[in-house]
């Protein structure tokens, strides 16, 4: 699919009437200098490519802020393929430096707003990043990483000034706005994202130039429908590959126009954007979507104006689902991407959803399901997931046993277990590491848990195998109610019946735990392995 043909840099191209579609890269290629470009000679220069808490900026205010960001990280000494690492909340600042440095050929390092001092001082000595933009409020929660840095040259605040540090909009300001892009290769490395360190510490994924256009032209064009009349609103932040693709590859890909909100989505700093600003276009993730549907201020389907919701980070359960569909009449799009694949490759479609399924493949991608031997599993069997497509990382930096690990050739190793059946939808059997084998048979804890929350009064709930006292490995749940003080011996009884009433018994919660919450990573995935150490240490 990919033709090398050109000695200077120019923009691909993509022919949408085969599928998979066609993507011509051309060998010199700058991933960010393209979204820019793309969008002036298309005449949209004049057109709101960003709405943020502070107001809205069209196409050519995002292009002024871009190169004013390459030329200052220029000016500050940095060269091609040194590293930034980017702290910053969701307002116009972001596109502004991650595609300014890429403009630049400086490698930007997205980095999770919400982690504790450790991790930053870990990922900054890690990636060795040369400078820092961090938004004032963060700054602090870094003060101590910085202090310890071995390789930092500059730190830059955005947003309130700080006396020690230089301060990002002093420098735009003083910057021109004419800037010449780096002639980078379409398999340079463009930038890095870490991976969540739900089962580790995390871990540098490194992307190259042409990633970002095969998300855009196999996923958000063909699958999501993606057009320029949208409005595109992400609850998934733009430091996680999910909310990087959501709110600024696909809506730059073709001039929509995003929304971006600074605070932590909840339902209702989500129900004030819908309303508000009336997205088109809605991505969210399971737990959002139970927490909106639970809300007594749940806007009706009058209020909203979403064609189309997409949910990923972990599987939708089916009951969701539906709840959504019967209260707004849109669809909720499950699909399942992943760091080290940047976006979704496995997707549910307007013309072609299954609740409680992640669909099929989305075009350009194959996927395999194998067993512990690597041979390829039976229809209806679990099996791990494996993909081949064009957006996979090159490697984890610093990381050669697990990147030999998890890169095998052309296959990426997803971590996940599913099952297809005979029309090709997949269905999630949960993380490799989670199955239980009860009975001598395995258990998906997510298959449990999508009967659980089906149940009227379960908001979320989480599975992990525990020992009975025959040291034998049954199901423990862990539930939030939608009403906390129904927690009851009563409703535990009733519970594990419904789940008998659903499932084969053998898979039924033996114990159930009400509690007030689950944990979770900042991209909304359950922690089983904090549930799995509580269950140890009780």
């Amino acid at each position: 699919m990919l033709k090398i043909e050109s000695t200077k840099l120019e923009s691909y191209s993509s022919d949408h009437s085969t599928s998979p579609p066609v993507i011509t890269m051309p060998r010199a290629f700058n991933a960010a200098h393209d979204l820019l470009e793309r969008n002036i000679l298309a005449g949209r220069s004049e057109k709101v490519a960003y709405i943020d808490d502070s107001g809205s900026y069209t196409y050519d205010d995002l292009k002024l802020r871009v190169n004013q960001s390459g030329n200052a990280l220029r000016k500050l000494g940095l060269n091609m393929e040194d590293r930034v690492m980017i702290v910053h909340s969701d307002t116009i600042d972001f596109p502004a430096v991650f595609l300014g440095a890429i403009k630049v050929g400086i490698v930007p390092i997205a980095v999770n707003t919400l982690l504790t001092p450790s991790d930053y001082q870990f990922m900054m000595e890690d990636s060795r990043a040369k400078a820092l933009i961090v938004a004032s409020p963060f700054l602090d929660n870094l003060g101590e990483a910085i202090a310890n840095s071995n390789h930092l040259e500059h730190i830059i605040v955005s947003g309130e000034p700080s006396p020690q540090h230089h301060h990002l909009q002093s420098l735009q300001s003083q910057s021109d706005g004419e800037c010449e892009p780096a002639i980078t290769s379409c398999d340079d490395t463009c930038f890095w994202l870490y991976s969540s360190g739900s089962t580790g510490a995390p871990k540098g994924t490194i992307h190259v130039h042409s990633s970002l256009a095969y998300t855009a032209e196999l996923y958000a064009k063909p699958v999501l429908g993606i057009r320029e009349t949208d409005i595109v609103f992400s609850a998934a932040k733009l430091f996680f590959a999910y909310g990087l693709g959501n709110g600024l590859t696909f809506p730059l890909s073709v001039g929509a126009t995003t929304v971006l909100m600074s605070e932590r989505p909840t339902p209702e700093s989500v129900f004030k954007r819908l309303k508000d600003h009336q997205p088109t276009i809605f991505y969210g993730v399971p737990t959002l979507f139970g927490a909106m549907l639970a809300n007594d201020n749940l806007p009706s389907r009058d209020e909203i104006a979403i064609r189309v919701a997409t949910s990923a980070g972990e599987a939708l359960p089916a009951e969701i689902g539906n709840r959504w569909t019967s209260h707004f009449g849109s669809q909720i799009l499950d699909g399942i991407g992943s760091t080290e694949m940047l976006h979704i490759f496995l997707s549910n479609r307007p013309d072609d959803l299954r609740y409680g399924s992640t669909g099929k493949p989305v075009p350009g991608y194959e996927l395999r399901l194998v067993d512990e031997d690597g041979q390829n599993v039976p229809a209806g069997e679990l099996g791990e997931l494996q993909i081949k497509g064009p957006s996979a990382a090159n490697l984890y930096w610093n990381q050669r046993q697990k990147s030999r690990e998890t890169f095998c050739g052309e296959w990426t190793r997803a971590g996940d277990k599913y099952s297809v059946d005979d029309e090709g939808f997949f269905t999630y059997g949960g993380r490799s590491d989670d199955m239980l084998k009860v009975s001598g048979l395995y258990v998906s804890p997510f298959e449990v848990e999508g009967v659980l929350v089906s149940h009227n009064a379960v908001l979320e709930a989480a599975v992990v195998g525990d020992e009975d006292e025959d040291k034998l490995t049954k199901p423990r749940a862990y539930v939030v109610l939608v009403d906390s003080s129904c927690a009851t011996s009563g409703l535990e009884d009733e519970l594990k019946e419904y789940v008998k009433s659903k499932l084969a018994p053998f898979k039924y919660p033996r114990w159930i735990e009400f509690v007030s919450e689950l944990p979770k990573t900042a991209t909304g995935k359950i922690q089983r392995f904090k549930l799995r150490q509580r269950t140890e240490s009780e």
